[in-house]
């Protein structure tokens, strides 16, 4: 009895063991596996895959949420995409967790510069050089910190110490060269592209920046020319080195010049607006309105507010008689200039010209009224005159009277030599902006560069694990389109499955399989057929109601892109919706209500599946019900808080309805979860 219970302990004991290096086993493990994540992290950080990094970071996050270090990386992450906030927010929990990893204070500190809190940006970069009190980096940060909170004395001084710390400092030099152009300290500022010069010959932007000073003081053209020439042989891949070549071209009557740096541009980058500007403008000079006109409109697809682009417009189609186009344009810029005389006379003549008389002396006359009080008003003359004699206008200078002006751009950023879709600069890439699709359930899905994890739904794992169908479903929103080879797979799959249903008419499987096989093949009336005889038999099959609403969703997709050929581009989001007038209203409402209540019916069944409330968002979006779509979204993230596609979709509502706030928040954490597109539609707010 007693060897009984003590081989009992001993093997108890070896059990316990056991179990114990088991554990101490796969927390080793762990930690491995946790250091390889922040290595490759770290390496897709190096080599600009920023995106790619995130998804890292976030695993570490997830397993050691108390880790400072990969807070701080994701937040370096985030900064190169131009997610300041998101940045910021991950910095401070990095240095919340440890207050001396100094890089935090540095990238949460140009993350606060580019969301206008220069303050809090100066304290940060002071904070790093309590540490570090000679780095170069930190001291030119805080110059320029200090520049633009207009704390000149401090900005000359810490511009001073830093030169006289580090002498032979190029950035420093081109950066106080900057500072002293905006302060109008044009020689001084030409002294220091000559001095960051001498120590770096093969510098494209000092050449640049020479040759525009130079241009500005109108000394010497030719050499200004000569000098963007070499900037552009040292670093070809420089637009912004062209649109202002092309300036200069023009001031010295080379006409044709300019207009092939123009069309490179255009060429390259077919939605830059400077160049399609520029082009505007020159073509309107040279007189082909027509074209003009083209490039105006191009340019306000992307830019639906540019006020310049509109006036000039308008005063195109004033020429060409288009008189009711002219003065529709011609209230858009009265209703942001309102004080500006030169509107009200232009729109003055076009209403006359429509034979509104009334209408036109009222402008005629507001038009004067302004005139009178500019020559009463001195300073405001002066400032016009002065404006006159300048050459082109900068991207930010919005003075009206330079409507006619071209813009030269301050950006010479230099992008990534790789092209991809997540790789470098991501927010540069032009996406439309339109939500996400539906989820759908199919075999194929398209491959993507981003390790992301796959959509997860306990029925369909074990629908999966039965083996009842031919292959693995799959939720996804981004499907894969089928090849000759795949598609007489599926016609060969309908044929099979329509004889085991004529052996046996109530198997519901291949019923589902061949729905499957018909919605792949285009047929989405098949497939409906099939589905509703599923749901007819039975009324708890979720994935019959749920795919039958994507299918029938994508009838009414189909039916809206095969009757209205000229769609709009995708600008907002209810782009797909057509008027009464194109299609029969009545019958589109009635194929959407049965959208929304198969989907209605997957939720009865199943309240936790996130991704029919995802997709009933969708509908209502198209149906403008922008109240009822972020309730449903807001309800999937809710079941899935890493649901990146709600979060994006949920800031696209809320840029429609205006709450810009809210929208940037969500698109950073969609940016976090790995949506591209989110850091472009962050630019893109912010620009705007």
């Amino acid at each position: 009895m007693n060897n009984n219970k003590t081989k009992i302990e001993q093997v108890v004991r070896r059990v316990a063991l056991m179990l114990m290096l088991t554990i101490l086993s796969l927390t080793s493990k762990a930690q491995l596996n946790t250091d390889r994540v922040m290595n490759i992290g770290r390496n897709a950080l190096y080599f600009e895959d920023y995106i790619l990094a995130i998804q890292y970071f976030n695993q570490v996050i997830k397993v050691k949420p108390y880790m400072a270090e990969p807070y701080f990386l994701r937040g370096a992450a985030k900064l190169s995409l131009e997610d300041y906030k998101g940045a910021e927010e991950d910095c401070s929990i990095c240095i919340e967790y440890n207050p001396f990893i100094i890089g935090a204070y540095h990238v949460r500190g140009v993350a606060r510069q580019n969301l206008g809190d220069n303050r809090g940006a100066i304290e940060d970069y002071n904070k790093a050089l309590e540490y570090m009190p000679e780095d170069k980096t930190f001291l030119l940060n805080k110059a320029i910190a200090q520049a633009e909170d207009k704390q000149t004395y401090e900005a000359d001084s810490t511009y001073k110490k830093l030169i006289e710390l580090h002498p032979n400092y190029y950035n420093a030099y081109m950066s106080r060269s900057q500072y002293r152009i905006n302060a109008s300290d044009t020689l001084g500022a030409l002294a220091d592209v000559e001095r960051a010069l001498e120590i770096d010959k093969y510098s494209s932007y000092g050449y640049a920046q020479r040759a525009m000073i130079t241009f500005m003081l109108g000394e010497d053209k030719e050499k200004s020319l000569a000098d963007m020439d070499k900037a552009i042989k040292i670093e070809p891949r420089v637009l912004p080195y062209y649109i202002n070549r092309a300036v200069m071209r023009y001031h010295i009557d080379d006409l044709r010049g300019s207009m092939a740096d123009y069309n490179y541009v255009v060429e390259q980058e077919p939605t830059n607006t400077l160049a399609l500007y520029n082009r505007g403008l020159l073509r309107m000079q040279v007189g082909e309105y027509n074209d003009a006109i083209e490039d105006f409109t191009r340019l306000l697809n992307i830019r639906p507010n540019d006020i310049f682009a509109i006036y000039n417009r308008a005063m195109l189609y004033d020429r060409l008689a288009m008189y009711r186009k002219a003065v529709k344009d011609y209230t858009r810029v009265i209703d942001e200039y309102p004080d500006y005389a030169g509107v009200y006379f232009a729109r003055s003549e076009a209403l006359r010209k429509l034979g509104d008389l009334k209408g036109g002396k009222k402008d005629f006359d507001k038009a004067m009224q302004l005139e009178e009080k500019a020559k009463q008003q001195k300073a405001i003359s002066d400032t016009l005159s002065q404006q006159q004699n300048e050459k082109v206008r900068r991207e930010s200078d919005k003075s009206i009277n330079k409507f006619d002006r071209l813009l030269v751009s301050d950006d010479t950023t230099i992008k990534t030599g790789y092209e991809s879709t997540i790789r470098g600069r991501v927010q540069d890439n032009k996406y439309k902006l339109k939500i996400e699709p539906q989820f759908t359930l199919t075999y194929y899905e398209q491959p993507s560069e981003l390790n992301l994890p796959k959509k997860y739904y306990k029925d369909l794992e074990d629908l999966n694990r039965a083996r009842i169908l031919p292959r693995s479903l799959k939720l996804t929103n981004h499907e894969s389109s089928l090849d000759s080879l795949k598609i007489a797979r599926h016609f060969a799959s309908i044929a099979d499955n329509t004889k085991l249903i004529d052996i046996n008419p109530q198997n519901a499987i291949p019923y589902m399989s061949r729905a499957i096989d018909f919605m792949l093949i285009q047929d989405f009336n098949g497939a409906i057929e099939d589905l509703s005889r599923i749901t007819s038999s039975s009324n708890d099959f979720i994935f019959a109601y749920f795919l039958r609403a994507v299918v029938r969703y994508k009838r009414i997709e189909y039916m809206l892109s095969s009757t209205s050929v000229e769609q709009t581009s995708g600008s907002h989001i209810g782009d797909n919706l057509l008027s009464a007038q194109t299609l029969n209203s009545r019958a589109i409402s009635l194929e959407y209500e049965m959208v929304l209540r198969d989907y209605d019916k997957v939720i009865s069944i199943d309240p936790t599946f996130p991704y029919s409330y995802y997709n009933r968002a969708n509908i209502r979006c198209e149906q403008k019900d922008f109240k009822g779509a972020e309730e449903d979204y807001t309800k999937a993230i809710e079941l899935n808080p890493d649901f990146a596609e709600a979060y994006f979709n949920r800031a696209l509502v809320y840029t429609y309805i205006g709450n810009n706030e809210k929208a940037v928040a969500d698109l950073s954490k969609a940016g976090e979860l790995g949506m591209v597109q989110a850091y472009n539609v962050i630019k893109l707010i912010s620009e705007n």
